[in-house]
């Protein structure tokens, strides 16, 4: 049966079981269209986990964590790369430090590291954070790198580049930023960067997949990663990600991503002067950039307001979006580099939201 014909017949055969509940039919809309993704060959394996005021109401796991194995995907154990879904994590762990007096948002990067080199201008944590600094991001091959780099040492590829643009006045999203957040955040602490987010951030919120991705240390429940082409999928080439932990280097379940959204949506996680600090979208030169203190504050493809992240990376594609209004979060985890279906997932997403309210 081709793949349209398959949607169309699951679709209308959900509808004729579920008459008018509206909320099991948006769900019966989207796995209908995250079983077309996998029967399409579009992606080899995703998860998917979906809260509603702090309960679970959709969690599935689609396709495969491993193609040749065909080990089934699962959202609670399966563990994937989230690219930069890392970034409202550090900003998390960011957010705590600040609270505790150990660093300050407004103060110059250089405060707490002196030797990186000196810029034209200088530059904030702030800027940093938001992506306003005027640090490049990736060239070329950098985006895959496969080279055991610390945080420190890692400053080598890109230190002696000249700032883009003035701090302040222009925005440009770049990982190269929040590597060094991470390096002033060990600087000014003592503790190193994934140590200090293991304590405050992913233990206390019960974030026990949560961890770096360390070659030669690696998770039993970790996904494989591909690479879609024509004809399937392949083993995306091997990448080291421990250097740029903060901007997009952690590993996770999508039952841990949501859990974190929802401490949010719960207060549970910083004060709420704090959480609207990181969460307020910044302005240069008077143009809104629809992004705060490591997270995306933006509106969706139908205009609905959330906060969170998108990721996209070697092996990963990924998806969190917490939704205020709806009391919502959703997380999507997908095993393979930009596979191309953003639209599909921005259909499941407002199929359930559409019929859950």
């Amino acid at each position: 049966m081709k793949p349209i014909l398959h949607y169309l017949k699951k679709f209308f055969a959900s509808k004729r079981i579920l008459g008018n509940d509206t909320r099991l039919a948006g769900m019966a809309k989207a796995d209908a269209i995250l079983t077309q993704l996998i029967t399409e060959r579009r992606v080899p394996g995703l998860g998917i986990s979906v809260l509603k005021q702090g309960k679970v109401i959709y969690q599935r796991g689609y396709g495969y964590s491993d193609v040749s194995t065909k080990t089934p995907a699962d959202p609670r154990s399966t563990i994937f790369r989230i690219a930069s879904i890392s970034k409202p994590i550090a900003a998390t762990a960011l957010a705590i430090m600040c609270t505790e007096g150990i660093i300050d948002l407004d103060a110059s990067f250089y405060n707490y590291v002196p030797y990186y080199p000196k810029k034209k201008h200088d530059f904030s944590i702030r800027q940093l954070a938001s992506h306003t600094a005027g640090i490049r991001g990736y060239r070329g091959k950098e985006y895959a790198l496969n080279k055991a780099y610390s945080i420190k040492d890692s400053i080598e590829i890109f230190k002696d580049d000249p700032l883009l643009f003035v701090p302040g006045e222009q925005y440009l999203y770049n990982s190269y930023g929040w590597v060094l957040i991470s390096l002033a955040m060990q600087e000014a602490s003592g503790i190193a960067f994934e140590e200090y987010v293991k304590s405050r951030v992913l233990e206390p919120l019960q974030m026990l997949h949560t961890q770096p991705e360390i070659p030669n240390a690696l998770p039993a429940n970790l996904a494989n990663f591909y690479t879609g082409y024509s004809s399937g999928f392949k083993k995306a080439t091997t990448v080291d990600n421990r250097y740029k932990l903060a901007g997009g280097g952690y590993l996770s379940t999508c039952e841990d991503i949501a859990r974190l959204g929802q401490a949010y949506l719960d207060g549970k996680v910083l004060d709420h002067l704090t959480r609207k600090e990181f969460l307020n979208p910044i302005n240069y030169n008077n143009t809104p950039a629809w992004y705060g203190l490591g997270w995306e504050v933006s509106e969706d493809a139908f205009g609905r307001p959330f906060y969170g992240h998108t990721g996209n990376g070697i092996g990963v594609h990924s998806r969190f979006y917490v939704y205020p209004e709806e009391q919502m979060v959703f997380s999507i985890l997908i095993n393979c580099t930009n596979p191309e279906v953003d639209k599909a997932l921005d259909e499941v997403i407002n199929a359930m939201l559409k019929r859950s309210i």
